[in-house]
C-alpha cells in the first residue's frame, strides 16, 4: 500500500487529525522513505540506520503527541514530489532546494544538513578531476553517471558537464563503476560514503576531496498541510537544531 493508505488506517478519525491538532496534543502524519538512499533511510547498518530516519526519530522525541508514520514504505524521488504535491503526504524529510520543486511543495525554514557535490573513482585510478574545467574536459570524453532523479543533474546541466543520470541509485552507480563500465560518479558525500560501505566497495572506490558544490537539506510538508502543522514542525526542528542534536547526527555519517 502507499503511505498515504497506511497513514489512514487506524480508529475513525485518526486521519483529520492532522486538521485538527495542530498546535498541541495527538498529531497522525504522513511520511515516506526514499528509495535508493540508505544514507537517509533504511541502510542495513544498525550504527548508522538512515541519518533522515534518525531526525524523523528525534522530532518524536521532543514531540510525545506527534506520530510520523509511512517509513517503512520506500518510495522513488520523483514519486514523492507527486505525492507531497497531491497532498498524499504530510511531511518528507530531507531535500534539497530546486526550482521546480516550490510549487509541489513547502520547505520548513530550518536547515538540517549540508551536503556536498563530489566525484568517485576507482582507487587504481590516478585521474581525479580537481576543477569545473577539469571535470568538463573529463566528462567530455566519459561522461559522468549519477543517480535518477536527483537535483544533481540539473547542476550538471547548468555546468555544461556531460553525463548519464541511468543508475537506478547510488549503490548501483559504484558497482558499475567497479566493474568498469562508467568512469566517474557524481554524486552526494553522504550518499556516496555509505552507499559504498553498504556495498562492501571502500577499498575499490575513492572520493575525491574536491568539493564542487554544497547544497543543504530541508524537510518539506504538503502545501495543503494546515498553518498550526506547519508552525508546530518548525519548532521542533529549531529546538533540535539549537541543541545540537541535528548536526551531532549529521556527523556521524560524515
Amino acid at each position: 500500500r502507499r503511505p498515504a493508505e497506511a497513514a489512514r488506517d487506524g480508529p475513525p478519525g485518526d486521519a483529520a487529525l492532522a486538521t485538527t491538532s495542530g498546535a498541541a496534543g495527538p498529531l497522525r502524519l504522513r511520511s515516506a522513505a526514499q528509495a535508493g538512499a540508505p544514507a537517509k533511510y533504511a541502510s542495513g547498518d544498525p550504527r548508522r540506520p538512515g541519518l533522515c530516519g534518525e531526525i524523523v526519530a528525534a522530532v518524536m522525541r521532543v514531540d510525545p503527541g506527534l506520530r510520523i508514520e509511512g517509513l517503512d514504505q520506500a518510495v522513488p524521488l520523483r514519486r514523492l514530489e507527486l505525492m507531497l504535491s497531491a497532498g498524499e503526504l504530510d511531511v518528507f524529510f530531507c531535500l534539497l532546494k530546486a526550482e521546480h520543486r516550490h510549487p509541489l511543495m513547502r520547505y520548513l525554514p530550518v536547515p538540517l544538513y549540508r551536503i556536498a557535490h563530489v566525484l568517485a573513482m576507482r582507487s587504481d585510478d590516478e585521474r581525479m578531476p580537481r576543477t569545473w574545467d577539469e571535470l568538463r574536459a573529463f566528462a567530455r570524453r566519459q561522461p559522468l553517471l549519477l543517480a535518477q532523479g536527483t537535483k544533481l543533474a540539473s547542476t550538471l546541466q547548468v555546468a555544461d558537464v556531460a553525463f548519464r543520470d541511468s543508475a537506478r541509485s547510488d549503490r548501483e552507480a559504484l558497482q558499475m563503476l567497479v566493474k568498469g563500465r562508467t568512469a566517474a560518479v557524481y554524486g552526494q558525500d553522504v550518499n556516496l560514503r555509505q552507499a559504498a560501505r553498504g556495498a562492501g566497495l571502500e577499498g575499490q572506490v575513492r572520493i575525491g576531496p574536491q568539493v564542487f558544490e554544497e547544497e543543504t537539506q530541508y524537510a518539506v510538508v504538503s502545501r495543503q498541510l494546515p498553518e498550526q502543522v506547519v508552525e508546530r514542525l518548525t519548532e521542533r526542528l529549531r529546538q533540535l537544531s539549537a541543541s545540537g542534536e541535528i548536526a551531532r547526527l549529521a556527523e556521524r555519517y560524515r
